[in-house]
């Protein structure tokens, strides 16, 4: 199977001089954890909710000024829709990312997430070995 039967075709994306309200909107609006950011139809990288919390407001940032850009993660793991799911699968395992933008040409088209993933019978096995390797438990400081 490749990621292009199981991607999510319609995504919402970011451009790097959008600030991390309208970020936050956008998540909000479309019940996601993570956008693209693109330049032109070109992934230049990837903002998670994760980052807006921790790089930003945690900073004590003004988040109707700053931008994705500033906080973005650049130049993120991305895969093509012909991508084997368990090489995406590995990736994600390895790299502890939940989600991979899809391109083609350099051209933004796609998303898979874990769920994606989960959600296929046939691939849960997958999906439970990546999320294992992802969420390893940190012990806080204090």
């Amino acid at each position: 199977m490749k990621v292009k039967d199981l991607m999510t075709k319609s995504i919402a994306s970011l451009n790097p001089e959008d600030t991390i309200e309208q970020a936050a909107h956008l998540m909000k609006q479309y019940d996601i954890g993570s956008i693209p950011v693109c330049s032109g139809e070109k992934v230049i990288g990837i903002i998670t909710d994760r980052d807006i919390t921790l790089r930003s407001v945690a900073e004590g940032e003004n988040v109707k000024k700053q931008t994705v850009r500033e906080i973005m993660t650049s130049n993120p793991v991305t895969c093509s829709p012909d991508t084997d799911i368990h090489d995406a699968t590995r990736i994600m395992s390895e790299r502890q990312i939940r989600r991979i933008p899809i391109v083609d040409q350099d051209k933004l088209i796609g998303m898979l997430s874990l769920g994606d993933v989960a959600v296929n019978s046939g691939l849960g096995r997958d999906a439970e070995n990546a999320l294992s390797d992802i969420s390893e438990p940190c012990v806080p400081t204090m």
